[in-house]
C-alpha cells in the first residue's frame, strides 16, 4: 500500500454565509459546494461565488454531466443546474447515514458515514446494486481514471484512500494535515480532488498522485 502526506495545491473560502461544507462536485467548469440549504457555484480561478440553488444540500454533491445530484432528508435530488428545478426522487441508501456521492458508469456512488460503505446505486430506481465494504468512515466519493476514491474524517484524522472497487482493500492513503478534515470529495478528472473542509467552511485543492501502474 502506498502512503503520502496529502499535498495542498490551494485553499478556497471561508465564505460569506456559509457555516459548513456537505458536498463537492464539479461540472468541467464550476465547483459545486453544498452548503446546508443552498448549492453554490465556485469558480476555480477567481476562488469567487458564481450563482446559487434552493435546494437542500445535507451532504453529497454529484455531476452525470447534464445534470446535478444531492443527497438531503434521506433523498437523492436530481436537479436541473441551470434552474434549481427538481426532476426526479429516489431514495438515498444509507438511512440517514448517506455522506459523500459521486457519478461514474452510468451509476450513483453513495458513501454510508458511520456505516463504512459505499453503494453502487440505480439511478433511476434507487436499487441498490452493490455494496463495497471499507474499514474507516466514509466522508466523501469520487471515481478517477478508472480509480475508486474517498475521503474519511475519523478520530481527528482525515486521509484521501484509493481503495479496490472489488474487494474495499486500500491500496493508497494520503494523510491531510492534522486539524484538516474531509467532508466532501471530487476529481477535477486531471491533475487534483477538491476537497470539502467540514465546519472550516473551505475548499482544498490536493494534488492526485501520478501512478506509473495501470488504474485499479
Amino acid at each position: 500500500m502506498k502512503h503520502a502526506a496529502a499535498e495542498i495545491i490551494r485553499e478556497y473560502g471561508p465564505f460569506p454565509g456559509v457555516d459548513s461544507v456537505h458536498g463537492v462536485s464539479f461540472d468541467g467548469r464550476q465547483i459545486w459546494i453544498a452548503t446546508g440549504a443552498r448549492l453554490q457555484a465556485l469558480d476555480p480561478d477567481s476562488g469567487e461565488m458564481l450563482n446559487a440553488l434552493n435546494v437542500a444540500a445535507e451532504a453529497g454533491t454529484a455531476f452525470d454531466g447534464e445534470h446535478l445530484f444531492q443527497i438531503a432528508e434521506a433523498v437523492i435530488r436530481k436537479i436541473d443546474p441551470k434552474t434549481g428545478i427538481v426532476l426526479a426522487t429516489i431514495p438515498a441508501p444509507g438511512d440517514n447515514d448517506d455522506s459523500g456521492l459521486a457519478w461514474a458508469e452510468g451509476s450513483l456512488w453513495v458513501g454510508q458515514h458511520r456505516g463504512r460503505r459505499i453503494h453502487q446505486v440505480d439511478p433511476e430506481t434507487g436499487q441498490v446494486l452493490r455494496t463495497i465494504e471499507t474499514d474507516r468512515f466514509v466522508t466523501g466519493v469520487t471515481w478517477v481514471d478508472g480509480e475508486l476514491w474517498h475521503g474519511t474524517w475519523e478520530n481527528g484524522e482525515s486521509e484521501l484512500r484509493r481503495i479496490d472497487p472489488s474487494s474495499g482493500d486500500v491500496l493508497e492513503r494520503l494523510d491531510m494535515p492534522a486539524g484538516t478534515g474531509v467532508s466532501g470529495l471530487e476529481s477535477d478528472g486531471g491533475s487534483c480532488f477538491f476537497c470539502g473542509g467540514g465546519d472550516s467552511a473551505k475548499i482544498r485543492s490536493v494534488r492526485k498522485p501520478k501512478h506509473s501502474e495501470a488504474a485499479q
